[in-house]
């Protein structure tokens, strides 16, 4: 459920061919003409690791890629920043840079890389604004967010990010088979979430992105992290982790256990959010609405009189970033088409109780939807 920024150490493992980056670039630039852009002008952030693999930062010195509508792409950065791009796809796929120094005018350097007749611009949104506005001034327009164009390009996963999704979903796995070893009466929930992050490493990911461990009433946030709680016998407890694998694409997969046995009335409203979360599964597949695979979900819980309990999305895209395009959510009349993934994620909650979610992160195919996660789905019992 927490996302932040996945910042993977500069290595040629953490990209995929050059290939797979220059084709990118391509349908990112026949988008933005489809789109009636002159070119797009990206800076640090996940869109640029998602179209040449460049992990680097952004500060008060400007880098972007630059892919004019009609033309060749350039990036421009400053030239004490080069050593960060020599790890990205750039030169494999034959992108020049042009670089600046102190004093120089980088925005001239972009104006110039778009090419001539510059008439509508997208910029990606993770530009900070200390750019955006002297860009728009160099260029004399009202820029726009490049996100339409980017989000069409980053929703559909090819074959190497499903791969990568893959990967990471059995990596999360590997750890949450573990957890019931380490949930015992006595224990807080940061040993716990000790355990967990150490486990996390050795399966495979780069760090822990974020770890939840909501025991007994702390299980009602749905945002609680880990706290010096102590665990209880007869503690329900959230536990959602998830982080990057290799080359950059992320976990995040959701269990519910108990230390014990379980409350009667508990596990059979557990049961229930099973049921709803198997039946969003079930929705899931090509031509059928975003908001339509919410709604199998809360309309389960509904029925059962757990509606009001149910006080957040389904779920949200997940790749580069943990939270990204597309959002299953009430309103969201977007058709979902093959190769989209994101987690299918309902949760009950009852402030000063308990909580429980459970989340699987699903990739949609031809028809239907394959989950990456594969443990199970029911209460697991912790001793």
């Amino acid at each position: 459920m927490t996302a932040s920024e996945d910042r993977p150490s500069h290595s040629s493992s953490q990209r995929f061919p050059a290939s797979v980056y220059a084709d990118r670039v391509a349908r990112a630039a026949t988008l933005a003409a489809d789109a009636g852009l002159s070119g797009l002008v990206v800076t640090p952030g996940p869109d640029l690791r998602y179209l040449v693999g460049a992990q680097v930062d952004t500060f008060e010195r400007i880098t972007a890629l630059v892919i004019p509508a009609v033309g060749d792409p350039a990036v421009v950065a400053p030239r004490m920043e080069l050593a960060a791009l020599r790890d990205s796809a750039l030169a494999e796929i034959g992108v020049p840079i042009r670089d600046w120094v102190d004093g120089d005018d980088p925005y001239a350097l972009i104006t110039d890389a778009l090419g001539s007749g510059i008439g509508r611009v997208g910029v990606s949104d993770a530009m900070p604004t200390l750019h955006s506005v002297p860009l728009a001034d160099r260029l004399d327009i009202r820029l726009e967010l490049a996100t339409a164009v980017l989000r069409e390009l980053r929703m559909i996963k090819d074959a190497s990010e499903i791969e990568a999704l893959r990967r990471a979903g059995a990596a999360i796995d590997a750890v949450h088979r573990q957890v019931p070893g380490w949930l015992r009466a006595g224990r807080t929930e940061r040993e716990v979430a000790a355990d967990i992050e150490s486990a996390m490493l050795v399966a495979g990911h780069t760090r822990a992105e974020f770890i939840i461990v909501g025991s007994g009433p702390n299980g009602a946030d749905p945002h609680h992290e880990v706290s010096d709680r102590v665990i209880e016998r007869g503690d329900i407890v959230v536990v959602d982790i998830g982080g990057p694998v290799a080359p950059g694409y992320n976990s995040d997969c959701t269990r519910t256990y108990v230390v014990g046995e379980p409350d009667t009335k508990a596990a059979r409203e557990i049961e229930i959010l099973r049921q709803a979360q198997q039946a969003a599964v079930d929705a899931a597949r090509p031509g059928v609405t975003a908001e339509s695979v919410d709604a199998a979900a809360r309309d389960v819980l509904a029925a059962a009189g757990l509606a009001e309990a149910f006080v957040h999305r389904t779920g949200h895209g997940i790749g580069l970033s943990v939270h990204e395009e597309p959002y299953i959510v009430a309103g969201n009349d977007l058709v979902l088409r093959e190769g989209m993934a994101f987690s299918i994620e309902p949760g009950i909650y009852f402030p000063g109780a308990w909580g429980a979610r459970i989340e699987d992160i699903v990739i949609v195919t031809a028809d239907g939807c394959e989950s990456v996660n594969r443990t199970s789905h029911g209460l697991f019992s912790a001793h």
